[in-house]
């Protein structure tokens, strides 16, 4: 499922794409096409993310709100142009120069821009992992809510409660670098630990976004693919690298269950009872 770095990405294309433009926009699905009249002529006034949701905002006050679950994809491609793809069309939102194009979203909606919070995805969302105005320092407080001290590092950084955007290989990488193993609790964590980690889940989650998914250190990364490495393999420190080395220390990288699924984690960095 795509993470708030890959929602954000798509968010700035479409934006691109469609904002400050008239649209005409029509829905496939028979429950939301009597929504396409009422947007069609009106502006795009912008394209957000909020954790793994865009929000499409028209002139009129209403917001087009889609979550693409794990098959959703947006495509931006040029008037009168139409992908190749086997996905199910769902939303179009088109002008004279692009069109911008939602396939296979299991998720969307047309709601009145105040009654956003009233919607129940968004309305238990914590705050987006990559606004702007996110601080290492609310995130280390944040872990120390009593709703979330008490609970696996691994399982809490999985709740949108917690933060909005943070998925399977975000959490991962963001527990590597603080060096915590993913069934610690922030109970249990020093508060050089906490706040380890929530720099980290600020830094990795804007790196993930700047840099197209990666969240190795962009130097070795580099170093990596010029040496030819798969990109797989040098795209993160320890996701979906079981049986690797770790890139920091060697120990061979191991996979779990925390919080329901799958996780990595290096034994050397991130000691199960802590250094």
């Amino acid at each position: 499922m795509p993470e708030g770095p890959e929602i954000r990405r798509a968010a700035d294309r479409v934006a691109r794409a469609v904002v400050g433009k008239e649209a005409q926009v029509r829905f496939t699905q028979p429950a939301l096409r009597r929504f396409g009249p009422l947007l069609s002529g009106e502006e795009v006034v912008g394209v957000e993310p909020w954790g793994k949701a865009l929000l499409t905002r028209f002139g009129n006050g209403l917001v087009v709100y889609s979550h693409n679950q794990l098959y959703g994809r947006w495509y931006v491609v040029r008037a009168g142009e139409t992908p190749r793809t086997g996905r199910t069309l769902r939303l179009v939102i088109e002008n004279d120069d692009h069109r911008a194009l939602l396939y296979s979203a299991s998720e969307i909606d047309v709601l009145e821009a105040d009654d956003l919070r009233a919607h129940p995805f968004l309305a238990t969302l914590g705050p987006d992992v990559l606004d702007a105005g996110l601080r290492a320092e609310a995130v280390t407080e944040r872990l120390g809510e009593p709703r979330f001290r008490g609970r696996q590092l691994g399982a809490v950084l999985l709740d949108q409660r917690f933060l909005a955007g943070i998925g399977n290989y975000l959490r991962a990488e963001m527990l590597h670098v603080a060096g915590i193993h993913p069934a610690r609790r922030a109970a249990d964590c020093r508060p050089e630990e906490l706040r380890a980690l929530g720099a980290a889940i600020v830094e990795i989650a804007r790196r993930a976004y700047e840099k197209a998914g990666i969240t190795n250190e962009p130097s070795r990364a580099k170093e990596l693919k010029q040496r030819g490495i798969p990109r797989r393999r040098y795209r993160h420190f320890v996701f979906d690298r079981k049986g690797e080395g770790c890139w920091e220390c060697g120990e061979t990288v191991a996979r779990g269950d925390v919080g329901g699924r799958r996780t990595y984690w290096c034994p050397g960095c991130q000691p199960e009872a802590g250094a």
